[in-house]
């Protein structure tokens, strides 16, 4: 028996044999070619063959996970349609007259070392991004199946150095049972499609992992980030007490789902779901959502060639708002930019885009761009409930900036005799340090906030959080994170505004007990993490999570801060 310790990605118990995967390094020979014709032809079967398979990745992380998490396979897509790429390849093999596999490998690695040489975080994940495509074409020329897909017979937990996003979402989901790889971090695209889809896993394992073999039992405990193999017959006893203890608290909690998340001692608040398209508000209906604290905007701008228009944001706005009712649903404007690029937008280059023109800063830069999503917006809400975010706000002149331009639409509209929302409730996330720091001055000029820690953690703690070497600064339990949370919901509350929080940390069962003692409003996360944040709510008491994150806040480490609330909180397992 051995127990390898990693990241805590996706809760819950997994139990059976490990299925090892690990692709075989492809060996290209060059060769001379007597038609450079046909041989470009067969570049271009595969090359089609490539774009119909991560266009099916597209639509399956789409439906479980998000348009979000999709967007990636759109730029790889783009990337094996690059003319300057395309056009060297070509004249490698007709010039060259060597094999198209040949020309392709050597092109694509050239490209992908020239962003890596640039050493930026950002392009050094592009950089992975071409050889992921560039390998999955490269199999396809050479009619080689070796994805963890094929592998996959039976019920088995997926063991690997680290899994390509193309791997992850092309998996039979019936039969995964859990993941554990040696590399990524709890933002990896594996963690995230094992959250959407509450799968467990454990990422960041280490070099542990391989010592792992295929056929090995494997427990994989996603609550303490801990992969057990080959347990004995005692400790194997205990881990399927626990999964059938946890089965029977997610039945519990699923039965009771729709009700309020009100305390023991009667504090309520408000359990909402973050969701990325139309085809997300059926499963956040079924869920208990109480409305929607984030929706992504983003989806309507990805898999086309040209933007939106405001009559088809305004249908899409409608129907979302209209499915639920007089329950608030939050619009997030759009935001691109950084790690999120939508080609026809023609971001400009720049070396640190988490740093520089995108979101809000894009949006006032591209009017093109804004004023028809904010005429949508206000159509949108007449009659509903829908309110207006923006993101990546940093001062208080980017609120009175977009403000100016929101009134512009308004009177517009009415110039048109439009029917639109007047009085619509205008909010801005909390993702920048300074807008944390200047919350007194923000509250005076919108109706709320909304916390976003996954950005708000990396700019706090300077760790890129797609950035695996620096996995455990990037975490929201750092005190840091904690104490700015605090002073951005005090500084609301002296001003009777409220605050949510959409960040991953929201759907966290140990964060769950200090935000609610911090004084947190609103709580919006994936829908599935939903039956059980409520069911945590209603088990303790308001003045226990006060006392609870008074302490925390003292605490020096985001492991001393999750070993605290676990002593503390028992009722935060699952189990």
């Amino acid at each position: 028996m051995k127990e390898i310790s990693g990241i805590p990605a996706s809760y819950g118990v997994a139990i059976g044999p490990a299925l090892l995967y690990g692709r075989e390094e492809l060996v290209i020979d060059t060769h001379q070619v007597e038609d450079p014709d046909a041989e470009w032809q067969r570049f271009e079967q595969a090359r089609e063959e490539t774009g119909q398979q991560l266009d099916q990745a597209f639509l399956v992380t789409q439906a479980e996970c998000g348009a979000e998490a999709a967007e990636i396979f759109n730029a790889q897509k783009l990337m094996l349609d690059d003319p300057e790429l395309l056009a060297a390849v070509k004249n490698r093999v007709e010039s060259e007259r060597i094999n198209v596999e040949a020309a392709l490998l050597e092109t694509a690695e050239s490209f992908a070392s020239q962003l890596e040489a640039i050493e930026d975080e950002y392009l050094s994940a592009r950089a992975a991004d071409i050889r992921d495509v560039t390998s999955r074409c490269l199999r396809n020329l050479l009619e080689v199946d070796d994805s963890p897909a094929s592998e996959l017979k039976v019920p088995s937990i997926i063991v690997a150095q680290d899994l390509t996003p193309s791997d992850t979402v092309l998996l039979d989901k019936k039969l995964v049972l859990g993941f554990c790889t040696a590399g990524g971090g709890a933002t990896s695209h594996t963690a995230i499609l094992a959250r959407s889809l509450g799968i467990p896993a454990v990422v960041g394992a280490g070099e542990d992992v391989g010592e792992i073999r295929s056929g090995d039992q494997l427990v994989v405990d996603g609550d303490a980030g801990k992969v057990v193999v080959n347990p004995d017959p005692e400790e194997l006893k205990e881990f399927k007490n626990r999964q059938e203890s946890i089965r029977k608290i997610k039945v519990e909690a699923e039965s009771l789902s729709h009700q309020a998340a009100i305390t023991t001692d009667g504090h309520r608040v408000e359990v909402v779901a973050n969701i990325g398209s139309v085809d997300g508000v059926q499963p956040a209906l079924d869920a208990g959502a109480e409305g929607v604290g984030l929706l992504r905007s983003e989806f309507l701008y990805l898999e086309r060639e040209s933007l939106p228009s405001e009559e088809e944001q305004y249908q899409s706005y409608k129907t979302i708002a209209d499915a639920f009712g007089q329950r608030p649903v939050i619009l997030r404007t759009l935001d691109v930019g950084g790690d999120k690029e939508i080609p026809y937008i023609d971001l400009p280059v720049e070396m640190n885009p988490f740093l520089g023109v995108r979101a809000i800063r894009l949006c006032q830069e591209r009017p093109e761009l804004f004023k028809p999503q904010l005429r949508a917006a206000l159509r949108a809400g007449y009659g509903n409930n829908l309110k207006l975010m923006f993101p990546m706000v940093a001062s208080v002149d980017d609120v009175l900036k977009v403000r100016a331009v929101l009134e512009e639409c308004k009177g517009e509209l009415l110039e048109e005799k439009q029917q639109i929302a007047e009085e619509m409730e205008i909010g801005i996330m909390i993702e920048i340090p300074s807008a944390a720091v200047l919350a007194d001055q923000l509250a005076e000029v919108v109706d709320f906030f909304s916390i976003g820690t996954n950005d708000l953690t990396q700019y706090t703690m300077a760790a890129d959080r797609t950035n695996t070497q620096v996995a455990a600064l990037a975490s929201g339990f750092q005190p840091a994170v904690f104490r700015l949370i605090k002073t951005v919901i005090d500084a609301a509350h002296a001003q009777g505004k409220w605050v949510g929080l959409c960040g991953e940390m929201a759907g966290e069962m140990l964060a769950i007990p200090i935000l609610l003692g911090l004084g947190l409003d609103e709580f919006s996360m994936n829908p599935p993490a939903i039956p059980f944040a409520k069911r945590l709510i209603r088990s303790i008491s308001h003045e226990q999570a006060r006392e609870v994150a008074e302490e925390a806040l003292n605490l020096r480490s985001d492991q001393e801060i999750r070993e605290f609330v676990q002593k503390m909180v028992p009722e935060v397992n699952r189990d």
